[in-house]
């Protein structure tokens, strides 16, 4: 089985999210893509963070009628804050050598690997697909910060995008639909008590407007 793992914090989980998934699953044919939210994210201490329980409860509710995604506690289990590597390791240990796991991040996500935990070892351990929003033009820029932060000898193939090493797992460059939608965004509105309809699945703005979060 070809699986993706995608963790955030989901701050709120919002249609921006299932989009671009979804295209990322149906390109790469995977067969089913793990959520993972987190419980206390390292990189993102100040940001006004809802209960962790409440963030698991938006995304296990916005994917209830999708039979190919699942959302994972294990994050949220785990005792201190949620590393990376730790999560891909349980992963691995629990679905066995025959699922082939993929680790799903933005662009953001991905320039911010310098301050992750064990970070070499995650590029051993799993093919990583970064999630590029809009057209894709530079990869001088990527294959740069590359060389520079994570190992030399990544050869890059412009034919399938994809970043080669012969001791270290893919890197995919995947080009995304752009969808102007952002969790920072989202809060903000609720904050001024403005519409997010169209922003986030019904399911998840009925929690943020039960349980008061953002305000």
């Amino acid at each position: 089985m070809k699986a993706g793992l995608f963790g955030g914090t989901f701050n709120p989980f919002h249609n921006g999210h299932m989009g671009i998934i979804e295209c990322v699953k149906k390109k790469y044919g995977l067969e089913k893509i793990f959520f993972i939210p987190s419980a206390t994210p390292p990189h993102k201490p100040d940001i006004n963070l809802a209960p962790a329980n409440d963030r698991f409860a938006m995304v296990r509710q916005s994917l209830k009628d999708h039979e190919n995604f699942e959302v994972s506690d294990k994050e949220l289990t785990r005792k201190g804050p949620s590393f990376t590597i730790d999560t891909i390791n349980e992963f691995k240990k629990e679905y066995g050598s025959d699922t082939h796991f993929f680790l799903l991040m933005g662009s953001d996500a991905f320039l911010d690997i310098t301050t992750w935990k064990q970070k070499n070892r995650i590029f051993e351990a799993v093919q990583i697909i970064i999630m590029l929003r809009g057209h894709w033009k530079n990869s001088h820029a990527i294959a740069s910060f590359i060389d520079e932060n994570i190992s030399k000898g990544y050869i890059f193939n412009k034919q399938d995008n994809t970043f080669s090493h012969k001791t270290k797992q893919k890197i995919i460059i995947c080009t995304v639909p752009k969808i102007d939608i952002s969790s920072t965004i989202i809060r903000e509105r609720v904050k001024n008590n403005e519409s997010i309809k169209d922003l986030v699945p019904a399911n998840v703005e009925k929690i943020i407007r039960t349980k008061e979060l953002y305000k």
